[in-house]
């Protein structure tokens, strides 16, 4: 007898419905798998003959022959554990539905221990959504699933805790009710992030993180140690905008792939990574020898993607960035396949100015020669640099900024105005698929972008005297936009149009080899 059970594979985000046929015929007891399963699944023999056993079930002493369909999708991880049980079950005849057509209708998802209880699994919400959008209206996941799984509307989704309840429950002796919707609410940012109140001084960077946030553009800060520029950096969570539902399912279903979405079952807040310097250019982009996971530029999806110290990246994971930078995604080709994520982040970096730090510094003086300083700044090349829209310099902040009593303005009244540039942002953009004026395009700049005479002629003095590129003049544009919406001003005006040039010193410095 044949039987068939439905399942998912995931090739990225994107799911791809996967047939479990399990045939038993009359020989040697026997157990072979096939359909391009990799090794987790071909383990999964011993956990599913031993959780059937366990479960006070009969495991058929034949010859058993388990198809994964269609073959030429590659078949990975221990989420096929379940419907590969189940349809042994069905096809021994120890499994009686209640209705063979609901059973038929129904994905499985699940690892099974030895024992018979249910696993959690990864890319059970990537998963879901997939199947949904094919018309699947039932789904039997892991009870420690179950939070990630009732965030999916319009389907019913039953959560087990092991192998006999699925059993009970699709015979009809024990039913499982279906899981209740789970309600979507953000977090602020401020939980775990310094709130502005708290840093001192560096009024000029706080003014270009605002901005940067405002419209989702790259910055980047430059200064001695101590200058409080990782500070500045950790508070960008404390002003960026809340999300809403469907980012919040967007970003999740990446963390849910790769394996590190919290108790929550949602994400609930926007994505801080942080990668240390020793970061490989594959744990940055993703994928590995054979697999195509997400790295961190996937998970700092719709967040921030936070590089402290720049410089001491390697120079070939630096420059795996240009191109999530330049598109909002990122594909991945490895021998386990190829895959596409989604990247659209806002980049933080830091660095010092010279290999001492000092350079610049109105507290101490710099000890390095200028060729020293000329090959630290090129680690950072040229086009990536031209990438970042803000790039300020800060000093060390003054003792007496330090002890002063006088209150700081603190992230909520920042994150008041940037909240209302980003609905003006969202309201000139709505249905065009962009949100933030940093993902404008040619037609966009041209559109809202728009310069007087007075304004043409500061920006082509600026683009000749700074040696700028075509996409530097590009950036300036919008972060000048930014910076109106800031202002409520429908147009750019020349103090708009100065502030953005201001950002972009210090890259036309480098580029022009001014630096000493």
């Amino acid at each position: 007898m044949i039987a068939r059970v439905q399942s998912y594979a995931l090739t990225g985000l994107e799911g791809v419905p996967v047939t479990v046929e399990t045939d038993i015929s009359k020989g040697l007891p026997a157990f072979e798998m096939v359909g391009l399963p990799d090794a987790a699944v071909k383990e999964s023999k011993e956990r599913v003959k031993s959780a059937i056993k366990n479960s006070g079930l009969d495991f058929p002493a034949h010859r058993i022959t388990v198809n994964f369909a269609p073959a030429y999708v590659k078949k990975e991880g221990s989420a096929f554990d379940l419907p590969t049980a189940v349809s042994i079950l069905l096809a021994y005849g120890d499994l009686q539905t209640a209705n063979k057509e609901t059973v038929a209708e129904t994905v499985f998802l699940g690892e099974l221990a030895l024992n018979g209880e249910l696993r959690a699994v990864t890319g059970v919400l990537p998963a879901l959504i997939s199947a949904r959008e094919r018309g699947v209206k039932s789904f039997v996941v892991p009870f420690e699933n179950a939070k990630e799984a009732g965030f999916i509307r319009g389907v019913n989704v039953y959560a087990a805790k092991n192998l006999k309840e699925v059993v009970d429950h699709l015979s009809g002796l024990v039913p499982i009710s279906p899981l209740p919707p789970s309600n979507f609410s953000p977090e602020q940012g401020e939980k775990r992030s310094s709130d502005m109140a708290y840093i001192k001084g560096q009024p000029l960077a706080k003014r270009a993180l605002e901005v940067a946030v405002a419209g989702g553009h790259n910055i980047l800060f430059v200064g001695p140690p101590g200058s409080g520029k990782t500070m500045l950096a950790r508070a960008i969570p404390s002003v960026l905008p809340d999300m809403s539902f469907d980012e919040a399912l967007e970003i999740t279903k990446i963390h849910s792939v790769a394996g590190v979405l919290g108790e929550a079952g949602i994400v609930t807040e926007r994505p801080f990574r942080t990668p240390h310097h020793t970061a490989t250019t594959v744990s940055l982009c993703g994928g590995g020898n054979k697999s195509v996971h997400p790295g961190e530029i996937s998970l700092a999806h719709g967040g921030v993607l936070f590089l402290d110290e720049l410089p001491e990246y390697k120079r070939s994971s630096l420059e795996a960035l240009r191109q999530p930078l330049e598109d909002g995604v990122i594909t991945i080709s490895r021998a386990g396949g190829t895959a596409t994520y989604p990247a659209s982040f806002m980049l933080c970096a830091s660095m010092n100015p010279c290999p001492c730090g000092n350079y610049g510094s109105s507290a101490k003086k710099c000890t390095c020669t200028p060729n020293d300083i000329r090959r630290y700044r090129a680690r950072i090349s040229g086009p990536l640099l031209d990438r970042i829209d803000i790039q300020v310099e800060v000093d060390n902040v003054k003792y007496d900024d330090l002890v002063s009593t006088e209150k700081e303005e603190s992230s909520e009244a920042v994150k008041a105005r940037t909240d209302r540039a980003r609905a003006i942002q969202r309201e000139r953009f709505a249905g065009s698929g962009i949100s933030t004026n940093s993902e404008m395009g040619e037609k966009e700049q041209r559109a809202y972008c728009a310069l007087s005479p007075e304004c043409s002629a500061i920006l082509k003095e600026s683009f000749e005297n700074l040696k700028l590129s075509a996409r530097a003049r590009a950036r300036i544009l919008k972060v000048a936009r930014t910076i109106a919406d800031l202002d409520y001003s429908e147009r750019i005006e020349p103090e708009h149009l100065y502030e953005a040039i201001s950002y972009r010193t210090y890259g036309a410095a480098q580029n022009n080899d001014d630096l000493i």
